[in-house]
């Protein structure tokens, strides 16, 4: 597959400017070589990614003999330097590009990889590997998308982010499986394998072609005057309704990780590990096909109907997951699977839409977001399943949660427009 495109920038659509709407099938212009090749290899990354990490702790305690509490320690100084570190992706990318910037973090995920293989005798290494994957992890992503959407109108993003998301979500889905037969028995020949793929993968974006954001970077380092590395095409109109996608990530993702993080501690007793693990697969493959169909319907719903329908959907889902039971508990995932695919993707555009700062910048700050949100999540969700628990009733935690759920919207819609951390709106000049 040639990487090479004929309108000289990652990203960009054969349609120029804002339309009032998502453009119809018969005009969407087909993904370019460079596209494609980013989703292919973002499904390979997640695959080879989800492969190892969902079982560190199992490594680390198991294997290596650290204690539960310094694998605790260990596994939340990487999920932060995983999150908080998107923010670094911004000034790094306009320092040396997107590409420059995607290789450099493809080689220290290569790197840690390649440290774990030593590193299954040596705490030590194996915790030195760790940050390293956590550290390129940080830095990829938002480069990623950046050189994804760099260049493209806002009616084509949606199409471009929905499909970046459900490569990213098989490969989430398919790695844990597909690793279970070697991640206790074979480590060593697991590790070398994900090594080699991301060694692939790093090849191969080795042949990508400089886009808008690597050209500028060159210009610089040669001491030629650039102008200002605006991301995108400034926007005329009036400001965008609704409340800061910075502050709506946070909350939407501290709602969401409540799901995520306890619903195995009451499903499993109530259920069967079997009948979790299918949750969990028809999830992700809804995930997978259900976001690239939603996302020209959700671009098209303003910021507040976003939040109503995607904070709402979230609510019936806790409240479904609740009343208990098989069918309670698989309505409850279809419908937290909407209010995700609602709201992740309406956040990432609305940031996108509003600042005037590079994409990579953007998008590294919604990973901070999201990280805040997962960390206030993990704190607050621990103490309120232990309280429902010990007032003996599992239940009345999805009722909070759920009722969580419907007040975020409210309270979001009610405050007054708050200024985005991401930039000045694109509109103000």
């Amino acid at each position: 597959m040639s990487l090479r495109r004929t309108d000289g920038a990652p990203g960009a659509g054969a349609e120029g400017g804002r339309t009032g709407r998502a453009p119809g099938r018969r005009g969407r212009p087909p993904l370019t070589g460079p596209q494609r090749f980013l989703l292919g290899g973002s499904f390979l990354i997640t695959l080879g990614s989800f492969a190892v990490l969902p079982y560190m702790s199992v490594l680390l305690h198991q294997r290596l003999g650290l204690g539960l509490g310094t694998v605790g320690f260990v596994l939340a100084v990487a999920s932060l330097i995983q999150f908080a570190g998107g923010v670094v992706a911004g000034p790094v990318t306009g320092r040396i590009g997107l590409r420059r910037a995607m290789l450099l973090a493809l080689g220290l995920r290569t790197a840690g990889f390649a440290a774990f293989v030593p590193g299954l005798t040596s705490p030590v290494l194996a915790v030195g590997a760790l940050l390293l994957v956590s550290a390129g992890a940080a830095l990829y992503l938002p480069a990623n998308k950046a050189y994804l959407v760099e260049g493209a109108s806002e009616a084509r993003r949606p199409r471009l982010l929905s499909a970046s998301g459900s490569a990213f979500n098989a490969g989430m889905a398919l790695g844990p499986p597909a690793a279970a037969p070697l991640v206790m028995g074979s480590p060593g020949v697991l590790f070398s394998g994900v090594t080699v793929l991301f060694a692939l993968v790093g090849a191969g974006h080795a042949l990508l072609p400089a886009g808008a954001a690597d050209r500028r970077s060159d210009r610089s380092s040669d001491g030629a005057s650039t102008a200002p590395a605006a991301g995108r095409a400034p926007e005329s109109g009036a400001p965008r309704p609704g409340p800061s996608p910075f502050v709506v990530t946070v909350l939407s993702v501290y709602a969401f990780m409540f799901f995520q993080h306890y619903l195995a501690l009451y499903a499993v007793p109530r259920t069967s590990a079997a009948f979790y693990g299918a949750v969990l697969t028809g999830y992700a493959a809804l995930l997978v096909v259900a976001q690239p169909l939603l996302a020209e319907r959700v671009a098209a719903l303003s910021y507040p109907a976003a939040l109503r329908w995607g904070f709402g959907a979230m609510a019936a889902g806790m409240a479904a997951i609740g009343a208990g039971g098989h069918g309670g508990i698989a309505a409850g995932g279809a419908l937290l699977c909407l209010g995700e695919i609602v709201l992740f993707l309406k956040n990432d555009l609305e940031a996108l839409a509003r600042s005037s700062a590079a994409p990579a910048s953007v998008f590294g700050r919604q990973r901070l977001a999201a990280g805040i949100g997962a960390f206030a999540s993990g704190v607050v969700g621990g103490q309120l399943y232990g309280a429902a628990e010990s007032a003996g009733s599992a239940r009345a935690y999805w009722a909070a949660v759920c009722l969580q759920c419907l007040l975020l919207p409210v309270f979001l819609l009610r405050r007054r427009p708050a200024r985005d951390p991401e930039g000045s709106r694109a509109g103000a000049g």
